[in-house]
């Protein structure tokens, strides 16, 4: 685990905290459609709360152009959507930059409006930082979804704020994707879908030297399906890739792990609501297939790996689970996950969208409310906002 100061180690009480949260949430005519990082958020909020701190929130919804207000990206139906859980009042607070210092009523919240309104937010501008800093005595960062992300909400108000620490949902992550990558339960299966292999590269690369089995869906399993020779009429594909797809599969073979062979998959002529599915054998794959699910053979050899699995890390649908005749696929992978004994960690836009869809949320150990940050950690990579907590720790 990282090295950082944690909330739990702090005496919030009578303390002004700033909290960042992930609160960016899909909207639809005016109301939160998805509740799920919302949710995510509230033990955090509520712990403050009950151990008598002034809580404020910040975070930031959609992609609004810096320095002008849109309702359509106003954080108001997250704050009645919090109000409604909390059963306590949130204020939001509009013109708050302009503000020296906050007023909050005792067990009440002041929710900031979207901080992308902000011009310099997303360049992580210091001034702005230090502003963001000057409101609080303590920042709580807590929005793993961002904390891939160096702007001022994320990374300069942990620079100059009195005191910065990390909350519970940020530590329960990375506790999360530590248990699965750096200590996992063996055999380690990860199972990466999504429609390229060039979006999920380097996640590829760096998972080869860990797993003893990859699982490849979508467009990125076609890849691989070329560069074993096999047909995918006209199927979405990156030929170009073909020879890294090799080389990957030779990379774990060398290792004794594991890249699944597809043995039937799912076809259709067009990708469209109505289009009529068709089972085939890879051999009998014609130049006008659109390939957009996995075929039964192969699931069910997909599903016996995750059953015999220690633990799983899961980003990225097997086909295109959006319509019913290219869903199948997906949904029996979901289901082996949830039933499965074990470790399971799943992440990603889409990968939550089927979890939701399939009902199975109840049964993965741990659901990411990450997606770049998600796959920037399966990556390796160092996410800037938990460097920054580790240097405020250890200055």
């Amino acid at each position: 685990m990282p090295d950082v100061l944690s909330l739990s180690s702090i005496d919030v009480k009578g303390k002004r905290v700033l909290i960042r949260s992930d609160l960016n949430v899909p909207i639809k005519d005016g109301s939160v459609a998805s509740e799920q990082r919302i949710i995510a958020s509230l033990p955090t909020i509520e712990y403050c709360l009950q151990n008598g701190a002034e809580v404020m929130l910040m975070s930031h919804l959609g992609r609004p152009k810096a320095g002008q207000y849109a309702a359509e990206f106003s954080l108001l139906p997250v704050a009645k959507c919090l109000q409604q859980k909390l059963n306590t009042p949130v204020h939001l607070m509009q013109n708050w930059l302009e503000e020296e210092k906050i007023n909050v009523n005792k067990g009440e919240i002041a929710l900031l409006e979207n901080v992308r309104f902000n011009v310099g937010e997303t360049d992580n501008d210091e001034i702005l930082g230090r502003k963001m800093a000057n409101l609080c005595d303590i920042f709580i960062m807590d929005a793993f979804g961002t904390a891939h992300r160096a702007h001022s909400s994320t990374y300069a108000v942990a620079k100059y704020a009195p005191l910065a620490c990390a909350g519970p949902l940020l530590m329960n992550e990375l506790e999360a994707l530590e248990k699965a990558l750096s200590t996992p339960k063996k055999p380690l299966i990860a199972l990466v879908g999504g429609a390229k292999v060039s979006t999920k590269l380097e996640v590829l690369l760096s998972l080869a030297d860990k797993v003893d089995g990859l699982i490849a869906g979508g467009g990125i399993a076609n890849t691989f399906m070329l560069a074993n020779n096999l047909p995918i009429g006209k199927s979405l594909c990156e030929p170009e890739l073909i020879d890294t797809a090799q080389k990957l599969s030779a990379k774990m073979h060398d290792r004794g792990a594991t890249i699944p062979l597809v043995e039937d998959v799912v076809v259709a002529d067009s990708l469209t609501e109505n289009a009529k599915a068709t089972e085939k054998e890879v051999n009998q794959i014609q130049e006008h297939d659109c390939i957009l699910d996995l075929g039964k053979k192969t699931i069910d050899k997909l599903c016996e790996l995750i059953h015999q699995a220690g633990t799983i890390v899961w980003n990225g649908p097997i086909g295109v689970f959006e319509y019913p005749q290219f869903a199948k696929g997906t949904e029996r992978i979901a289901k082996a996950i949830a039933n499965s004994n074990a470790f399971s960690i799943a992440g990603g836009g889409d990968t939550l969208a089927a979890i939701e869809k399939f009902g199975v949320q109840q049964d993965i150990s741990y659901i990411s409310t990450g997606g770049g940050a998600f796959l920037e950690f399966l990556e390796g990579k160092t996410l800037p906002s938990v460097a920054i907590l580790q240097e405020r720790k250890n200055s």
